[in-house]
């Protein structure tokens, strides 16, 4: 199975995994701490905030421009998580779930009409990732362990 494949299927099983999840949860389990900084939909929106980051960073290469040291994700991306914390909150929870699948329907679409040879890890100083599967079943595990079996 090539690279390009791997990611894909991986990118689609998570995704599948977050709408399972999302379908199941009711408007009150939204709402529910996952942590002490956030919400089960903000969390979702957390998911929802990164796969907009790649699909900007989709954009700029899909229409030529280059990529600059600016579109780096830096290594410490606390400050970034924080900053947006009050703003994901703000969404209405139910919203915030739906935008996430939205959201992430239209990355996985866009990271799998992407030459691989255009992206990491091909291209080892490109900031796109075509990999969104990870950084999603990082934050599902976390909802999961944090509700139980949902």
């Amino acid at each position: 199975m090539s690279s390009e494949a791997s990611y894909v299927d991986a990118n689609d099983r998570e995704r599948a995994r977050m709408r399972g999840i999302v379908e199941r949860l009711t408007d009150e389990q939204l709402q529910l701490p996952v942590n002490e900084f956030w919400t089960v939909a903000g969390v979702l929106g957390h998911i929802a905030f990164w796969d907009a980051r790649a699909l900007a960073l989709a954009d700029r290469l899909e229409h030529g421009r280059p990529f600059t040291p600016d579109d780096d994700e830096p290594e410490d991306v606390d400050w970034i998580n924080d900053a947006t914390r009050p703003l994901i909150h703000a969404i209405e929870p139910r919203r915030a779930a739906n935008v996430a699948l939205d959201l992430a329907e239209e990355t996985d679409r866009r990271m799998a009409s992407i030459d691989p040879a255009r992206v990491y890890p091909e291209v080892p100083d490109s900031p796109l990732n075509p990999v969104r599967a990870s950084h999603r079943g990082e934050h599902l595990d976390d909802i999961e362990a944090a509700l139980g079996s949902v």
